[in-house]
C-alpha cells in the first residue's frame, strides 16, 4: 500500500524521468546533426578543390565566349553580356585594399571622418563636476563602497553600482547622481521567488524543446543546401559522384572550347 508521500512524489519522479529521456534524445540527435555537418563541410572542401578548378574554367569560357561573340556583332546588348561574364571571372577586392587603412569592421577610422568633413580630430573636452555633484559623490562613495560589503552577492552589487556612480560623475552629471542617490536609498530590490523543482523541470523540457526546433532547422538548412543535396544523392560513395560531376564538368568545358573556337577562328 503506498503512501500519500509516495502519492505526491510520483508527479515530480515521472517528470524527472520525461526530463532525462528528453536530454539523451537531444544529445543523440545533436550528434547526428552535428555529424551531417561535419560530412557536409568536408564534401564542400573536397568538391570545391576537385572540381573548383573545372567551374573556374567554364566561368573563363564563358567570359571569352562573351566577349569573341561582343567583338564579332559590336551589340550592345551583347558588350552587355561580355562585361557581366567578365565581371563574374575577376575576384572581388576586399575591404581592406579599397579603403587602404581608412575603415575597419567598426566604420571609417576618426582621422578619416575628419578628413571627409574638413573638421580636426579634437579631443574630448575637460569636464569640472559641480560642487553638488562633488558632494552627491563623496556621500554615494561612502555609503556604497564595496569594502562595506559582508558577502561576495552583496560586494558585487556594490562593485556595479560604484561604477555607475563613477561614469556619472566623470561625465558631470549631477541628474544622473540624483537618480543613482535616490536608488541606494530605495534599497536592493527584493529577492526574486525561487521556482519549485516542478517549475524548475518544466522550465527545462521548454528549453529542450526549443533546442530540438532549432536543431531540426539546422538539419533541414543542411539537407536543402545544395553540396547536402549532392551528399545525399550518394551518401555511401561521395567520390563516385564527384568523379561523375567531373566527367560532366569535362565534357562542358570541351563544348564551351569548340564553341570559342568557332568563334574566334
Amino acid at each position: 500500500m503506498t503512501t500519500p508521500e509516495a502519492e505526491q512524489s510520483r508527479p515530480e519522479e515521472r517528470l524527472e524521468q520525461a526530463v532525462r529521456a528528453a536530454e539523451q534524445a537531444l544529445i543523440e540527435f545533436e550528434i547526428a546533426v552535428e555529424t551531417f555537418r561535419v560530412e557536409v563541410e568536408n564534401f564542400s572542401r573536397l568538391h570545391h578543390q576537385k572540381l573548383g578548378p573545372m567551374y573556374t574554367r567554364l566561368d573563363e569560357l564563358d567570359a571569352q565566349i562573351a566577349e569573341a561573340r561582343a567583338a564579332r556583332t559590336g551589340d550592345p546588348e551583347d558588350l552587355r553580356a561580355a562585361r557581366e561574364a567578365r565581371a563574374r571571372v575577376l575576384p572581388m577586392p576586399g575591404v581592406e585594399e579599397l579603403f587602404h587603412g581608412w575603415m575597419d569592421g567598426e566604420g571609417l577610422f576618426p582621422e578619416a571622418v575628419a578628413m571627409l568633413t574638413d573638421q580636426p580630430v579634437r579631443p574630448p573636452e575637460r569636464v569640472r563636476p559641480s560642487e553638488e555633484a562633488r558632494k552627491l559623490y563623496r556621500e554615494l562613495a561612502r555609503k556604497a563602497h564595496p569594502d562595506l560589503a559582508q558577502e561576495d552577492g552583496e560586494r558585487a552589487r556594490r562593485e556595479e553600482f560604484i561604477t555607475r556612480v563613477n561614469a556619472a560623475y566623470a561625465r558631470g552629471d549631477e541628474a544622473a547622481l540624483r537618480e543613482l542617490a535616490a536608488e541606494w536609498a530605495a534599497g536592493p530590490p527584493p529577492a526574486e521567488r525561487r521556482p519549485t523543482p516542478s517549475e524548475e523541470l518544466y522550465a527545462r523540457l521548454e528549453w529542450l524543446a526549443e533546442r530540438k526546433e532549432l536543431l531540426t532547422l539546422v538539419a533541414r538548412n543542411l539537407e536543402d543546401s545544395a553540396i547536402g543535396s549532392m551528399l545525399k544523392m550518394a551518401p555511401d560513395d561521395p567520390d563516385r559522384l564527384l568523379d561523375e560531376i567531373a566527367e560532366q564538368l569535362l565534357i562542358d568545358v570541351a563544348k564551351k572550347e569548340a564553341e570559342l573556337a568557332e568563334l574566334v577562328g
